[in-house]
């Protein structure tokens, strides 16, 4: 059966369903969404004259939901258009709507008997073959629709989204007893594919997969922060991206997920698997229990772990206790800034007495349960490890650690390992699924046993031997048959063991993905930074793996390299990267060494070897494609900007932020997009107002919040560029852009003689522009001086009429003004503050 998605409907609205609405409606399906009607008129209702018919009324609910979502941050949808997608009603006046829907989810509240009663609701109106399938975390799914017709159980199963659905990437499937297969497969395939999900067939048992693996390593953190007497805030340092993990690690992620939902299913899990071999690590300490009772449950009441308070500028930090909750609360209003709408400038009108007020981010001690400013954490093991880029050697030195922190390390390894082999064949057969789930639900880098395989199999399950730790009997056995590892690759195809058949099996699903990192037996050349591999159809696709995938020396040689040897044997080129971001940019560590000796001329040379690679981008013989995702920022950007076509990951944030540290775009970005503007419109009119949007863009450093984004800024091209969902197409994608580019006759550009440039019609307009913001103090003196230099080049420099020139000239004013405001000491001072802080000055 072909079955299309095109109507969605989405029956409950808060946190999870709204957000599951949002990501429906970014891939630009039409979604109902619905939830139920207030029984009840508000005083501000009343007060319109409303009354509990009127249709306002009805629908306050899920509107309040709606628009509550829309507001959020991060936000959960790709671009502001995506509202007109989502149509809301209630379900009392609206659910014979479904009946015009493909798809029908419940995200209601985590209740069997709600559930049950909503799908004898849904049965009335649902079109047969219509799928429905419920959002339930840990619900048993056969126990739903018992009582629902033959067609309702066989299109029925579960969809387990995570939250924020837009960036967390793990959709759990959960049969029902009856799921007809093709409906499964066609899910999984669906979430993959458009959803840009990773998809992970469960089975029905308590809490699937993720939560099941996740919530036990929370506690399991818990247990061992215990045993060593550690800290809120070194547990989250030491569980953090140090391990691969997110920035919010243990503690913040509670707070953020709630700490109510975390208790509900640790609760829930020794009920409803009393087989489990580690139950009682689930049993709450007792300071989760007295933050419960507090009603300490993280954001969304204020405060958990974590307590974000209002204090004097340079004054001690208040510390509250569960005493003085309200009014340490009420101090803190007294702290709050007054802005008026109309003064966003940098010199904002303040209350007087509260002009010295800052933010400040407590910590509770779990001893006292009083909050406190935040502790800097100090290991030996963290601070030898620190400095390494690649995971896999950071996961070495920190499990070997000899202090404190290595114990920590050790147990929590140890403790994840025997867990995750025990659940082995309870919750799933093949190891993959728990490795997916871990860290497309969590946003782990790196899974489970592919941790194992990286410390050791063999050595590791000594360790936890001699620990008294003990892991499922199958580890042991796999050794016993020679298998000495979890995972290996075969010609580029990634293959897990499988304690079924006792050997190695391909992964399912991926023969859709080409995964880089996988691919070391298809190198075609390399450096020390670059490699370039042959990924088949006469294709290459160059990776470069550097600090922040940042651009210097050796990665321009690798591009120019790379462009060689496809221009000499192959059909074209990829260049994606497998991290967690495509390049941050130049190598600002780099010019800021050249700029502060005053070494122009090599200062010279690398803008110059900068712009010749992006320009033999754009005029190389084969085509050339760029796969970015996640940050793109600098000269990640104008790799993009010169590429044959840009197929870009969902979650790219583009944009040229060279504005930021005191410079321009000098890697042939300025030149671009002075050429855009050109081919934009012939109408002056028209032209000089896109050309001031550019300029808007780059010299406010604006950074696309998503690839959907990067369209709207003119970043990426409507109609030439391209966007994957899902980001382990990407690099697949881009071979098939290359092919069809070939197919299609590709031809080597020819350079451009005939970009046509504003001279001094344009500067006049940017100039006025910058004087407008200097004197309503958005921007300082410096960058009003900036936006100048960057008028300059974009205008094509003080020429007295629109004239008509060529990119070399362009090329030229960019690499001149560059060099001229290396020797500013104001952007040195920029250049500086981004090494040591990471963040912008602003002077």
């Amino acid at each position: 059966m072909n079955r299309a998605i095109k109507n969605v409907a989405v029956v409950g609205s808060g946190v999870m369903g709204s957000r599951i609405a949002a990501h429906f409606a970014g891939i630009g399906v039409q979604v109902l969404l619905l939830d139920i009607a207030p029984k009840e008129v508000n005083e501000a209702e009343k007060a319109k004259g409303l009354t509990i018919e009127s249709k306002q009324v009805r629908n306050r609910i899920v509107n309040d939901a709606w628009q509550a979502t829309l507001k959020a941050k991060p936000s959960p949808v790709y671009t502001k258009e995506v509202a007109e997608r989502v149509k809301t009603g209630n379900i009392d006046d609206d659910l014979h709507r479904i009946a015009e829907c493909d798809w029908v989810i419940e995200v209601v509240i985590e209740r069997l008997d709600i559930k049950q009663q909503l799908f004898e609701k849904i049965e009335q109106h649902r079109k047969p073959g219509t799928l429905i399938t419920s959002n339930t975390s840990g619900i048993p799914i056969h126990l739903m629709v018992k009582e629902r017709s033959e067609d309702f159980r066989k299109h029925f199963c579960g969809t387990h989204f995570f939250n924020p659905p837009r960036y967390l990437r793990l959709l759990e499937i959960i049969p029902a007893p009856e799921t007809k297969e093709e409906v499964l497969d066609f899910l999984m395939d669906y979430g993959e594919r458009f959803l840009g999900k990773t998809t992970v067939l469960c089975k029905d048992t308590p809490a699937f997969i993720a939560n099941r693996v996740g919530v036990f390593g929370f506690m399991a953190v818990f247990h061992a922060m215990q045993q060593y007497g550690l800290s809120v805030d070194e547990i989250d340092t030491l569980t953090g991206p140090v391990l691969g993990r997110p920035k919010s690690a243990t503690f913040r992620t509670g707070d953020v997920v709630g700490l109510d939902t975390l208790v509900h299913v640790a609760k829930a899990l020794p009920e409803n698997a009393p087989q489990d071999e580690m139950k009682d690590i689930f049993k709450l300490p007792a300071f989760l229990e007295q933050m419960i009772t507090n009603k300490w449950l993280g954001d969304k009441t204020g405060q958990g772990f974590y307590k974000k308070v209002k204090v004097p500028a340079g004054g001690p930090a208040m510390v509250y206790s569960d005493r003085d909750t309200d009014s340490s609360k009420a101090k803190a209003e007294k702290a709050t800034f007054t802005t008026s709408p109309e003064n966003r400038g940098d010199e904002r009108k303040a209350d007087p007495i509260a002009s010295a007020a800052k933010s400040e981010i407590l910590t509770l001690n779990l001893q006292t349960m009083e909050y406190g400013p935040k502790q800097k954490a100090r290991f030996a093991t963290l601070e030898t490890a620190k400095p390494v880029d690649d995971l896999n050697q950071r996961l070495k030195i920190l499990y070997a650690g000899k202090d404190k922190a290595g114990d920590f390390y050790r147990l929590l390894h140890h403790m994840m390992f025997a867990y995750a082999s025990n659940r082995i064949p309870e919750i799933a057969d093949e190891l993959y699924k728990i490795d997916d789930a871990i860290k497309a639900g969590f946003g782990w880098e790196i899974g489970i046993f592919e941790s194992w395989d990286v410390l050791g199999t063999a050595k590791v399950l000594e360790h936890m031997k001699a620990a008294n730790v003990k892991p499922a009997g199958w580890v042991q056995e796999m050794l016993d048959k020679g298998f000495t590892t979890f995972y290996k690759t075969e010609h580029g195809q990634r293959k897990y063991y499988d304690m079924r058949t006792g050997s190695y099996q391909l992964i399912p699903g991926t023969g859709s993905f080409i995964l880089l990192e996988h691919l070391d037996d298809k190198v075609v050349w390399k450096n020390s930074a670059c490699k370039l591999y042959d990924i088949g159809d006469d294709v290459v696709a160059l990776r470069w793996n550097t600090k922040m995938n940042s651009i210097g020396g050796e990665v321009l040689e690798g591009v120019m390299k790379s462009i060689a040897i496809a221009e000499e044997k192959y059909k074209g080129l990829v260049i994606a990267n497998s991290d967690a971001n495509f390049s941050a940019g130049a190598n600002v560590g780099l010019i800021f060494m050249f700029a502060a000796e005053q070494e122009y001329d090599e200062l010279d040379f690398a803008i110059r070897q900068f712009q010749n690679t992006t320009m033999r981008l754009r005029y190389s013989s084969v085509p050339v494609i760029v796969a970015p995702h996640g940050l793109t920022l600098g000269g990640g950007c104008e790799m993009c900007l010169h590429a044959d076509a840009v197929q870009a990951a969902a979650e790219s944030y583009i944009g040229l932020v060279e504005m930021g540290v005191g410079l321009i775009p000098g890697g042939g970005g300025s030149k671009e997009l002075a050429l855009r503007a050109s081919d934009r419109n012939i109408k002056e009119d028209v032209e000089l107002n896109y050309l001031q949007q550019l300029f808007i863009n780059v010299g406010t450093a604006k950074v696309s919040t998503s690839a959907h984004e990067a369209f709207d800024n003119f970043i990426l091209r409507k109609g030439h560029d391209a966007i994957s969902i899902n980001p382990d197409r990407r690099i697949a994608d881009a071979k098939r852009k290359v092919l069809m580019l070939w197919e299609q006759g590709y031809t080597q550009p020819a350079l451009r003689n005939n970009i046509r440039v504003q001279g001094r019609t344009g500067l006049g307009a940017l100039h006025s522009g910058l004087h407008g913001m200097r004197m309503g103090n958005y921007i300082s003196d410096y960058d009003k001086f900036l936006g100048e230099k960057l008028a300059y080049v974009m205008c094509g420099g003080d020429l007295s009429y629109a004239t008509n020139v060529s990119e070399q000239y362009l090329l030229d004013l960019e690499r001149e003004v560059f060099l001229s405001l290396c020797g500013q000491r104001k952007t040195l001072e920029r250049l500086q503050s981004i090494l040591q802080t990471g963040k912008p000055l602003r002077n």
